[in-house]
């Protein structure tokens, strides 16, 4: 199944940026904004989005680190990693928010998209796509192992919409009293899913790292699909 993609210029609030578009074969199709590991719109991620896209879906990834430099590419050794950490603390949260609200609005508008949007976010973007359905820019959100979520259980109340999050089981950056608080948080909420796949570390879903595994991936790209049929 073949899919398209291309770099687009993004009007945001403070300057132009970069963001990575992937279309289904059909050329048409619900959206997801999907957003990046502390990694950048690095090949695993532009892999992920052609992956949504030969799902049925039209992916938009935004560059947020370019005020840093367009187009930040890092790999998961010690050099990477180091860098990776120094551009998230360099990230101002707001700013992150108003890029992603101006790409959401860009994708809204493209013709190729005939429904619905999601945001599917990564570690980092894990944590961005929560806030992303509290600031209710989107119909839906995914966070897959979102680190700090524990952290912005404030914003609960305002997610008004459907939120699936993947854990580890093993995570060694989200440890399972964090897990604990957020699903506590949100026990009451019919539309509000949590999966935990037993044995997975961090960044279980990408092929690029030691943590990878392909059975917690698959099964969480399963139960994405399945949250994004019925819910766009």
């Amino acid at each position: 199944m073949s899919t398209t993609s291309q770099w687009i210029d993004i009007a945001g609030p403070d300057g132009s940026f970069q963001a990575y578009l992937a279309v289904p074969h059909v050329g048409k199709g619900p959206a997801i904004i999907l957003l990046q590991e502390i990694f950048g719109v690095n090949e695993h991620i532009r892999a992920v989005a052609d992956q949504y896209a030969a799902d049925g879906y039209v992916v938009l990834v935004p560059d947020l680190f370019w005020r840093a430099g367009a187009h930040i590419e890092l790999g998961y050794d010690a050099d990477g990693w180091k860098r990776a950490v120094e551009l998230m603390q360099a990230t101002d949260n707001p700013q992150a928010d108003a890029d992603i609200a101006a790409t959401i609005a860009a994708l809204r508008a493209r013709p190729e998209v005939t429904g619905k949007l999601a945001s599917v976010g990564y570690c980092f973007g894990g944590r961005l796509s929560y806030q992303a359905a509290a600031a209710g820019l989107v119909d839906a959100a995914i966070a897959y192992y979102g680190g700090g979520i524990q952290n912005k259980l404030d914003l609960a109340d305002r997610i008004k919409v459907p939120l699936l999050m993947h854990f580890g089981g093993q995570d060694s950056h989200i440890p399972p009293e964090a897990v604990q608080k957020i699903a506590e948080r949100f026990e009451d909420r019919q539309d509000v899913e949590i999966h935990i796949y037993p044995g997975a570390e961090h960044g279980f879903n990408c092929t690029h790292r030691d943590s990878y595994q392909q059975r917690s991936a698959a099964q969480a790209h399963g139960n994405s699909l399945i949250f994004l049929a019925e819910n766009l």
